[in-house]
């Protein structure tokens, strides 16, 4: 085998190797590696001269270390070419003189080995050893001022490491022996059970997740949440537990308080003599109290999250699933009356509702079942007695109105008797003139009578009339020149003020029949020793309810005493004016059978005011 010789050898190196001849240091050998650090060429030429990338603080120390004698080593010289953009490349520099057979220094070996990775590696561990300090920083901040407690637990149970909220929580010194204080500091109640979680845990490698008391500075046991995590580095066991101390006491309390709550209204449920019943937000029946189980004779499995639809009568059963559908989807409350089954097989009437409620946990459906089948049987008594009645009181009106038509014309006949008489006989009584007037009074009188019952029957008739959306301003416009005669006569002022109301959903007839008898008796009953002033106002109630005002100047009434009714069918207060006493009454009806009423505030001598709530809903602006 043929050694290569040592030139060669010198040239393969992966280092780069060069010497340095003679006082003024020439280039004599120099490798293919150094070759790319001191530049083609070098060989023969000073180093001073020709340095290529070698530092020039390294090329002034040369001459004084062939002069002295010693090794020299440069550590991580920047020193070699570029690569693209990246940084020089490093070098360890090693220099070192060689001596002749007399012992005396002749030159340099220059030795340059590329440690560019070896740096960029220590480059970026130190990077990363402070990117690693600020997190550690960082994370001991967070951890240090989060309302928690964080702590370190080896794998034999010690305490390595407790946050400052630990001490500040227990009132312990930051002297005290964690490892031997922890368990004392434990509820007696939980101690055995928190530290066999917590050693079971460890010796399985696996982390831990539970509730206990722990003694406050204050003496005071408060609920915390303990959660841990093993530290792993496989294939090694773990070594470590890192964890958190939450205090969960106020949850704790809230928590049972609800619990007991719900127990409460359990209880209250299952104690009320409904079927009561709750459903999910699609509609599907998951609990049932008490009552519904012993009502029906199922169990909560036999009734499933169908519920009450399966125990309806089979005829409505699909009309009640549809609606109750409906409900569900459009959040909307669901109410119905429906036969329920029994156990025993009857079926009695339900009035069902439910209703549904949104809270943090989604919405949910409240529904209960009340038992009406006395007051179904009882309205439908009531029903029939009232159609009866309807029957008797629509015949009776037929009589009424009969009565007073037929009447009208033997009333008629009389008048036109006593006219015949009073034309064409003479009396000698002294008295004869007072009894034509009394006769003359009583026939008219009569008459008015039956007019005002025909009357009374045709507004009663009337109510049932429809509603519509009336322009108040030309109603009584209309109603004004009806009673145009009856102005003028007496000189009235009428106002009409409904700017603020100017439109009324009512039926017109039973409105003109309301004011027409409002204005007349205002007319009426003026008082003599001024002119009548009729103001007539129409205005919303903050509740959106439409009022009509009726005010006048005239005598007054009285509103308050018995023994003078306003609203008394035939009651009169002034018997001096012509009147039947049936204006009122008819006005107080219609108001009250559409839902309203009608207010009334009078001053003797002063004037009286009528004020009339009509019925909801009734306001609308045309």
């Amino acid at each position: 085998m043929t050694t290569p010789p040592f030139e060669q050898m010198l040239r393969q190196l992966q280092a780069g190797v060069a010497t340095l001849t003679g006082p003024d240091l020439r280039y004599g050998f120099v490798n293919d590696r150094m070759r790319e650090l001191v530049g083609p060429g070098a060989v023969g030429q000073r180093v001073a001269d020709h340095p290529g990338y070698l530092p020039s603080v390294f090329v002034e120390v040369l001459p004084r270390i062939l002069t002295g004698g010693e090794q020299y080593v440069a550590k991580a010289c920047a020193c070699g070419p570029r690569h693209g953009n990246g940084p020089s490349r490093c070098y360890d520099l090693s220099v070192e003189p060689y001596h002749d057979e007399s012992g005396t220094a002749t030159g340099l070996l220059l030795l340059a080995v590329d440690v560019s990775e070896q740096e960029a590696a220590r480059q970026r561990a130190h990077e990363l050893s402070i990117t690693t300090r600020r997190l550690d920083a960082r994370l001991r901040v967070l951890t240090e001022t989060a309302p928690l407690v964080t702590y370190t637990i080896d794998d034999t149970g010690a305490v390595t490491y407790a946050s400052p909220q630990w001490y500040r929580f227990t009132g312990q010194p930051p002297t005290a022996d964690l490892t031997a204080i922890w368990p004392l500091l434990i509820h007696p109640d939980d101690r055995l059970r928190v530290l066999y979680e917590s050693d079971a845990a460890r010796r399985a490698g696996t982390g831990w997740n539970f509730e206990y008391r722990l003694r406050r500075y204050d003496g005071q046991f408060r609920w915390m949440l303990s959660r841990a995590l093993p530290e792993v580095h496989p294939p090694d066991p773990p070594v470590f537990w890192h964890g958190a101390l939450t205090e969960i006491h106020s949850q704790r309390e809230l928590s049972e308080a609800r619990r007991r709550g719900e127990a409460a209204l359990q209880f209250l449920a299952d104690s009320i003599p409904e079927l009561v019943w709750t459903a999910s937000a699609e509609g599907l029946a998951d609990y049932y109290n008490q009552y519904t189980l012993d009502y029906t004779g199922l169990t909560k499995e036999e009734l499933g999250p169908t519920g009450w639809v399966g125990l309806l009568y089979p005829e409505e059963q699909a009309a009640a699933a549809r609606r109750w559908v409906q409900s569900v989807a459009s959040g909307e409350d669901f109410e119905g009356e429906y036969r329920l089954r029994r156990h025993d097989g009857t079926y009695r009437w339900h009035t069902i509702r439910a209703r549904q409620l949104s809270d943090e946990s989604g919405p949910r459906w409240f529904g209960t079942c009340s038992d009406v089948e006395e007051q179904y049987r009882l309205r439908q008594v009531l029903q029939t007695q009232y159609d009866e009645l309807a029957r008797a009181h629509h015949d009776l009106d037929t009589f009424v109105y009969a009565a007073s038509h037929d009447l009208r014309q033997p009333t008629l006949n009389l008048r036109g008797l006593f006219d015949e008489l009073r034309r064409s006989a003479t009396f000698t009584d002294p008295e004869q003139a007072m009894m034509l007037r009394m006769v003359d009074t009583a026939l008219a009188h009569l008459d008015t009578v039956l007019t005002d019952l025909a009357a009374t029957v045709r507004t009663q008739r009337q109510q049932q009339e429809p509603i519509e959306l009336l322009d108040l301003a030309l109603v009584l416009e209309e109603i004004l020149l009806g009673v145009r005669p009856q102005i003028m006569q007496r000189g009235a002022r009428m106002d009409v003020l409904v700017q603020e109301a100017p439109g009324l959903f009512y039926s017109r007839a039973n409105l003109r029949s309301v004011v027409h008898n409002l204005i007349s008796n205002a007319l009426k009953f003026s008082h003599p020793n001024r002119p009548p002033h009729v103001v007539l106002r129409s205005y919303l109630t903050p509740d959106e309810q439409p009022v009509l005002e009726v005010r006048d100047n005239g005598l007054g009434m009285h509103i308050d005493n018995p023994a003078h009714p306003v609203f008394q069918l035939f009651a009169r207060q002034h018997t001096h004016v012509d009147g039947t006493g049936v204006g009122l009454y008819l006005v107080q009806r219609i108001v009250s059978s559409q839902g309203g009423h009608v207010e009334v505030d009078s001053v003797i001598g002063e004037g009286t005011t009528f004020t009339i709530y009509w019925t909801k809903p009734a306001s609308a602006n045309p």
